[in-house]
C-alpha cells in the first residue's frame, strides 16, 4: 500500500471500527447500579470498573500501541482481537466484582485499536485532508463512546448488564471478519528493537512540548468528561427516579457533539489551531456551568451534554492535528504519549467525579468538572506555542 491513498471505504471502514472497539471501555458506565446490585456493594466500589478499565486503556496505550512502528499494523490489530474477544466474555460471565474488575482492565488493554487507526489515517491522508481523515476516525470513535452508553443503558435495564458483554462479544467477531477483508496492510519504519522504541518514546516526550502541552490539556478535558459520565447514572436515579436506560439515552444527545469531529478537523486545517483550542475550552467551561445550576433539570443536562460533548471533541482534534504534523515516522508513539495522558486524566476524573458524588453531591461533580476545564485554560495559555502555519 502506498503512502497518502486513503480511500473512502477504508476511512469509513477504521471510522465504524474505532466506534465499536472503543465501545467496549464504555458499556459499564450507564450499567454501574445494575453491577452494585448483584454484587450488593456500594456506588464508590463500583466505580472502580471504570476506573480498571480506563488504567487499562491507558497501559495498552503505553506497551501496544507503540508497536504500531515496528510490526505490520494489520497483523498486529487481528492478533490483538482475540484478547478483546477473551476479555468480554470473561467479563459477561464474572462470578464477582473482583474479577469484573480484572476483566474490565484487559477490555481496556486490549480496546486500543482506535489508537492504532488514528495514526493509520494520518498516514494514509495527504496534507491537506490529514485533519479531515483524522476528524472522520474520531466522530466514529466518539460516536461509539457515545452510542456504548445508550445501547448498554437500554439493553441493561431490559435484559440485565452481563447480556450486554455477550453482544459485544459477538460484535468483535464480526468486526474481526470485515477488517480481514478490507484493512490495507503499513509496513513499519522503526527497525531497531523494543526497548529502543521504548526509549525514543522518552525521548520524544522530554523535547516535544508541543506533545506535552497537548496530552496535558486533553487529559484535564477527559477528566472532567469521565467525572460526568461516572456519576449521571447516579444522578438520573436520585434526583429523577430513571434507571440505566435514561443515563444510556443521554449519549444520543451527545452524539450531535461527536459529529463536531468532521467539522474541527476540517476547521484545524485552516485556521488558527490556539484560537480553536481557547473555543473549545471554553465551551466546556460553559457546560460545567450550565450542570451547577442543572441538577434537577433535564433541559439543562441535555444542552450541557452537547456543549462538553462539542468542546471535548474539538479540543481532541485540534491536539491530535498539532501533534501528527510532526515526526510522521514516528505517529503511534507520538499519538502514545497524548494517549497515555489523556486515559489517566480520564481516571483521576473517574476517581475524583465519584468521590465529590459522595462528599458533595451533583454540586460537587459540577465544581471539580469546572476545576479540570478552567485548569485546560490557564495552561494553554500559559505555554502554547504560535501558530504561524495558519493566517486566521
Amino acid at each position: 500500500m502506498e503512502e497518502n491513498r486513503l480511500s473512502n471505504a477504508v476511512l469509513y471502514l477504521m471510522a465504524a471500527g474505532a466506534g465499536l472497539v472503543v465501545a467496549n471501555n464504555y458499556y459499564n458506565q450507564p450499567l454501574l447500579n445494575l453491577i452494585a446490585e448483584t454484587f450488593k456493594v456500594s456506588e464508590s466500589e463500583v466505580s472502580n470498573i471504570p476506573l480498571f478499565t480506563q488504567l487499562g486503556y491507558a497501559f495498552g496505550l503505553l506497551f501496544i500501541v507503540p508497536l504500531g512502528d515496528k510490526f505490520p499494523r494489520k497483523k498486529m490489530i487481528l492478533i490483538d482481537f482475540v484478547a478483546i474477544i477473551t476479555s468480554l466474555l470473561t467479563a459477561a460471565v464474572a462470578p464477582s466484582l473482583l474479577m469484573l474488575g480484572i476483566a474490565s482492565f484487559f477490555i481496556g488493554f486490549s480496546s486500543v485499536v482506535p489508537q492504532l487507526f488514528v495514526p493509520m489515517a494520518a498516514q494514509l491522508a495527504d496534507d491537506k485532508q490529514r485533519g479531515r481523515a483524522i476528524g472522520i476516525v474520531m466522530s466514529g470513535l466518539l460516536i461509539g463512546i457515545l452510542g456504548s452508553r445508550f445501547l448498554s443503558g437500554m439493553i441493561g435495564e431490559y435484559f440485565g448488564w452481563r447480556i450486554m458483554y455477550v453482544i459485544a462479544t459477538g460484535l468483535m467477531l464480526i468486526y474481526w471478519l470485515l477488517l480481514k477483508w478490507k484493512l490495507p496492510e503499513l509496513q513499519p519504519d522503526f527497525k531497531g528493537s523494543y526497548t529502543a522504541l521504548m526509549k525514543s518514546m522518552a525521548r520524544y516526550f522530554k523535547t516535544e512540548s508541543d506533545v506535552r502541552l497537548a496530552a496535558v490539556r486533553g487529559g484535564l478535558g477527559f477528566a472532567g468528561f469521565s467525572a460526568f459520565w461516572t456519576t449521571l447514572v447516579f444522578l438520573m436515579e436520585e434526583s429523577f427516579n430513571y434507571g440505566s436506560g435514561m443515563a444510556g439515552a443521554f449519549g444520543l444527545l451527545g452524539i450531535g457533539g461527536a459529529l463536531a469531529a468532521t467539522w474541527a478537523g476540517t476547521l484545524s486545517d485552516k485556521i488558527n489551531r490556539n484560537k480553536l483550542i481557547t473555543m473549545a475550552t471554553l465551551l466546556m467551561i460553559g457546560s460545567w456551568m450550565i450542570f451547577g445550576i442543572s441538577g434537577s433539570s433535564l433541559w439543562g443536562l441535555m444542552l450541557g451534554v452537547l456543549l462538553i460533548d462539542m468542546g471535548l471533541q474539538s479540543l481532541h482534534i485540534t491536539n491530535q492535528n498539532i501533534i501528527f504534523s510532526k515526526h510522521p515516522e514516528a505517529r503511534n508513539r507520538i499519538n502514545t504519549i497524548y494517549m497515555v495522558g489523556y486515559f489517566i486524566g480520564g481516571a483521576a476524573g473517574t476517581i475524583s467525579g465519584a468521590y465529590a458524588w459522595e462528599m458533595y453531591g451533583w454540586t460537587g461533580v459540577a465544581g471539580i468538572g469546572l476545576i479540570y476545564s478552567l485548569l485546560i485554560l490557564v495552561f494553554h495559555l500559559a505555554f502554547k506555542k504560535p501558530d504561524f502555519s495558519k493566517e486566521v
